[in-house]
């Protein structure tokens, strides 16, 4: 099955597409000048599992699409992208995690191979195309072979230098802290520079573009999201000993990038907005209040609000509604629709809210 006409953008969209890019890199170049952005979810019944997805990639491209046709007939603010969906576990896999398989979510760690503070030392730096990373490959061509004129393919997923030792050594990785602190740093700094190595092989496989990448539908400054959701288990001070350090090398060697953080602590969130090559951020709604953050972010940190489940972001657009809006205006919300009606009169509504 080929599925280069399996979604037509038509030129209209196109267009909108060409000055949606625009409006992204605004959010970053000017931000006292862009726009908010919206991002409408509706529910998309696909026709595949995710174990089937993973097996064929034509079945995860065409549920890619499918979920992409819904925002282009809502026309909210989403990029026309896809990725590879492989789940969190893609680094953890190279240096030799067993990936694990379900039915109905993405892969995850199956196990941890570092058994103990000895082996932290034993570990080397894999290659590139360890894993599932010829995997990933092999279906990053057969999605660039079949994508429908105008969509982009989305940065694979990543995760950070924490979250991927974490993955590898397991829990024993917070009794580490203690006993073997160095032990820690020396796994963080491995993973740490096999991201290094590891995304510009990333980039060139999906795009030509350094300067700019696609993610959880928007475009971003810099070259790659780093996902922050293990630091919770950790205390604001190992974060800013431990862990700071290995993401602001990562960034600044990336060209700068975009954090995702699902923690509740305000004082990670802190030390995370003092790295220079940070250009983006995002977190949950359910743990932060979007007026507060507004407050303290630096300014041309473009920042996205979801919730998880999505009706934790119910209160913040009822309040955006009645057009009480932060002064910041580089802002991406995530909203909740049943439906593509409901969909467009929300996003008709939410646009009509934001203050000239």
């Amino acid at each position: 099955m080929m599925l280069k006409n399996y979604l037509l953008i038509d030129d209209k969209n196109l267009a909108r597409f060409d000055e949606l890019y625009r409006d992204y890199k605004r959010m970053y170049e000017d931000p006292d000048n862009c726009s908010p952005k919206f991002i409408i979810r509706t529910p998309v019944k696909l026709s595949s599992t995710v174990r089937e997805r993973v097996e064929d990639p034509i079945a995860m491209l065409k549920a890619e699409l499918d979920i992409l046709r819904s925002h282009i007939e809502i026309g909210d603010d989403r990029v026309p992208s896809v990725r590879v969906q492989f789940g969190t576990a893609q680094v953890a896999a190279a240096f030799g995690c067993r990936m694990h398989v379900f039915e109905n979510s993405l892969p995850a760690a199956g196990n941890h191979v570092v058994k103990s503070i000895e082996d932290i030392y034993k570990l080397r730096k894999p290659a590139l195309d360890s894993g599932w990373y010829g995997k990933l490959k092999e279906f990053t061509e057969i999605f660039k072979e079949n994508l429908p004129p105008g969509v982009h393919i989305q940065h694979p997923d990543i995760q950070s230098p924490f979250n991927n030792a974490y993955m590898i050594r397991g829990n024993d990785i917070f009794l580490d802290f203690y006993d073997d602190a160095d032990a820690v740093g020396y796994l963080l700094d491995v993973v740490t520079d096999y991201m290094i190595e590891l995304v510009p092989y990333l980039k060139n496989m999906i795009s030509d573009d350094r300067e700019w990448f696609f993610d959880w539908g928007a475009m971003w400054k810099g070259a790659a999201r780093i996902s922050n959701c293990s630091l919770h288990m950790i205390s604001p001070e190992f974060y800013t000993k431990h862990i700071l350090p290995r993401d602001k090398k990562l960034l600044k060697a990336i060209g700068g990038g975009r954090i995702h953080y699902c923690g509740t602590s305000d004082k990670v969130m802190d030390q995370m907005f003092k790295i220079d090559d940070l250009a983006g951020f995002d977190y949950d709604a359910n743990h932060h209040n979007l007026w507060d953050i507004c407050d303290k972010i630096p300014k041309n940190i473009t920042l996205l609000q979801w919730g998880d489940p999505p009706e934790a972001q119910q209160s913040t657009v009822e309040r955006l509604l009645k057009g009480d809006w932060p002064k910041k205006r580089n802002i991406i919300i995530e909203a909740q629709a049943g439906s593509i009606e409901e969909g467009r009169e929300l996003l008709k509504r939410l646009r009509a809210s934001v203050p000239d």
